[in-house]
């Protein structure tokens, strides 16, 4: 039911249907259909509705957009049924919500406030964005993060930066507004905002981590909006310094990433990473790696261009695990980074990680008495990604870093 809602809330069902939907999962569309209305209370239509309406809602508040504009954008099939619908969720119709509104201007952008619980620590994100950021597609500046998206209808750039409130200013630039709920759920994702930290931090610091966790308040796990792009990061980046890793990724989107239309183009951000098809056309000799890391790349490429290896929204993590764990060169590290920051599982320990080493060994030495870490581990479930991350950033304020 996760995979259908991630699907959902990434369009599936207003680009193909609920048929197409259940063909993803691998159910009937009756069986799906009961599933869901058995465990969320309504079917998957409804749940699109609801989608939909948001969206339009969203735009009719932030834009200037013409109703017909806004109805079909946010994926109905008729004007009727978007007045219909919005009688029926509102009690008003679209037009007495804009009217009972700010004013608007015509603009470029789509400007958004994405609510998180806190605390929320956006300053570790940012930071963490930054050092892994690639020119071209992304940029760290002034306190904001921008990133191109490639999206069901066109290309997008967004910009977030912390808003006065419990929330993120978003603003996007949308090649296509009928992709405007799916990128809102990939900002979503990328930045982690729907994770609840009261929880996250009750279990850490039951495991025994109260020190750490209180050392850094906040901490989410962050996502990635394009999972193929991730994965692809992270092969390419494997056994080497982030630096080095940049350098090969901004030669590649140089080389191959498509350009943006100048009208998105915004704060140095000018390409869209390339697919997978484009990187397993790139010729072995174009590559300045270990002919074995070649090989990796290029066998991963193919993979996710024919779809043997299916890392999209609504992906059963645990088969996609199995297909890149059988590929050449990928091991438990990567696999567990691009299931962590990719599939969005927040279960994921990297014990194997140098980084994740070192910080335990220094936690132990300033240790009264030896800490099973196993065991550690095992009692922070189901939210282990969150430990990765918070050594990680133990690791980074240490001088030696």
């Amino acid at each position: 039911m996760a995979r259908a809602m991630r699907l959902i809330r990434d369009g599936a069902v207003d680009r193909g249907g609920v048929a197409t939907l259940a063909a993803e999962l691998g159910y009937s569309t009756r069986q799906l259909g009961r599933l869901i209305h058995a465990e969320l209370g309504a079917g998957p239509l409804a749940l699109a509705r609801t989608e939909r309406v948001r969206t339009a809602r969203t735009l009719i508040e932030a834009t200037s957009m013409p109703m017909s504009e806004i109805a079909f954008a946010a994926g109905f099939s008729s004007i009727r049924q978007f007045n219909d619908t919005f009688r029926t969720m509102y009690s008003i119709s679209p037009r007495q919500l804009r009217r009972d509104g700010a004013e608007h201007s015509v603009t470029d952008e789509v400007v958004l406030r994405l609510a998180y619980r806190p605390p929320f620590d956006f300053a570790h994100l940012l930071g963490y964005f930054e050092a892994r950021a690639v020119a071209g597609i992304e940029n760290v500046s002034d306190g904001a993060y921008t990133r191109s998206m490639r999206l069901a209808h066109g290309p997008a750039v967004i910009t977030v930066r912390q808003g006065h409130g419990d929330f993120v200013d978003c603003r996007l630039r949308l090649a296509d507004t009928r992709d405007l709920g799916s990128a809102v759920a990939r900002v979503r994702r990328l930045l982690d905002l729907d994770a609840d930290p009261e929880a996250i931090a009750h279990t850490l610091r039951s495991a025994g981590l109260r020190r750490l966790v209180d050392d850094h308040p906040g901490l989410r796990s962050p996502g990635h909006s394009d999972p193929v792009e991730l994965a692809l990061r992270t092969v390419l980046g494997q056994q080497i310094s982030l630096a080095a890793a940049r350098t090969h990724l901004e030669r590649l989107v140089a080389g191959v990433g498509e350009s943006l239309p100048e009208e998105l183009s915004f704060g140095g951000v000018d390409r869209v990473f390339p697919t997978a098809e484009a990187i397993a056309a790139v010729p072995a000799s174009e590559w300045a790696l270990p002919s074995s890391r070649i090989r990796t790349i290029q066998t991963l490429s193919q993979a996710l261009a024919e779809g043997s290896v299916d890392l999209g929204a609504g992906s059963d993590r645990e088969e996609a695990s199995r297909n890149l764990l059988a590929l050449p060169g990928i091991g438990p590290w990567s696999n567990g980074y691009i299931r962590m920051r990719a599939l969005g599982d927040p279960d994921v320990f990297m014990d194997s990680d140098l980084g994740v080493k070192k910080t335990i060994a220094d936690l132990d030495a300033s240790s009264a008495a030896p800490v099973d870490w196993k065991q550690v581990a095992m009692n922070c479930s189901p939210w282990r990604s969150y430990l990765t991350h918070l050594l990680w950033a133990h690791h980074a304020r240490s001088p030696a870093a």
